[in-house]
């Protein structure tokens, strides 16, 4: 199988090839103990330079459902609509990358693997590994024709509230929350209730990044994992966070290491936290 991850190098030598598209989603999130607001993205960025043929998609908004209180990911039909403005189709391959050690990346790619297409790969490194390599930058924003999306839900991807109530109930779910320390013990949240979904295993997605913002190699990965023991080979393994963006990086850390039978729960602890009626604990 072909790695999830692409190279800054084998990126540069590919950029023009005809049915390559890359994505930006340059951003920030600042911690839960700072004033609102917490999230950002960076279109100014993007203008002033970005790799070249790179289009932009502003995570916060591009690929989630107006109103949804979690941002849980878009509809079918404005997924799809967003992927045919990038020019995007069925069988076009496609490379995202952020600023962020590819958390907002991730967020996307799990989203097109969600409604059918497998065809996506994050650059390792992101923005930051490719400016430090003095890769080529462009400013022009590229224009592809309309592409031809037809998105289809793969369901096996996504989990709800009801299903991990269920999965705590019979104790046959292993739940990792990659939020910080804090937010797991209860200390610090961005929901209305602070703590964590129970049962659930703390594993911060800080921990999967190597000093370079890459990805840790699959075997530190795998240390990582056993030390925080956590099982690769569960029968059903849900990653959560605050809203599925951090989440995603932890199943594409997951999967790297061999893990299988990965769902995410795309309300996460804004869904979670924000229902009186869901169970929780805390560490203080």
């Amino acid at each position: 199988m072909r790695s999830p991850l692409v190279s800054t190098s084998w990126l540069e030598k590919h950029l023009n090839e005809p049915d390559l598209r890359i994505v930006e989603l340059r951003g920030k999130v600042l911690p839960p103990t700072d004033p609102p607001p917490h999230y950002f993205t960076d279109r100014a960025g993007y203008d002033a330079g970005h790799i070249p043929n790179a289009a932009f998609v502003d995570w916060q908004v591009d690929i989630v459902e107006p109103g949804s209180p979690s941002n849980d990911v878009a509809s079918p039909d404005r997924f799809a609509a967003l992927m045919g403005d990038l020019g995007i189709s069925n069988d076009s391959t496609v490379v995202v990358y952020d600023n962020a050690a590819s958390m907002f990346a991730c967020r996307l790619r799990w989203a097109l693997r969600y409604y059918g297409h497998d065809r996506v790969f994050v650059l390792d490194g992101g923005w930051d590994k490719w400016r430090a390599e003095g890769r080529p930058v462009s400013a022009a924003i590229p224009q592809f024709e309309r592409g031809g999306f037809e998105p289809s839900e793969n369901a096996g991807l996504k989990t709800t509230a009801t299903e991990i109530l269920a999965g705590v109930k019979s104790g046959a779910m292993q739940l990792i929350d990659v939020r910080s320390p804090a937010e797991y013990a209860g200390r610090a949240s961005r929901a209305a209730v602070g703590g964590r979904i129970p049962s659930a295993i703390s594993l911060p997605r800080k921990t999967m990044v190597a000093d370079d913002m890459t990805l840790k190699t699959p075997e530190a990965l795998r240390e990582c994992f056993a030390a925080n023991g956590i099982a690769l080979d569960a029968d059903e393994t849900v990653i959560y966070c605050n809203s599925g963006v951090s989440a995603s990086y932890g199943m594409l850390a997951l999967e790297i290491a061999g893990g299988r039978n990965l769902r995410l729960y795309d309300g996460s602890w804004k869904e979670w936290g924000n229902d009186p009626a869901t169970p929780k604990e805390t560490s203080i």
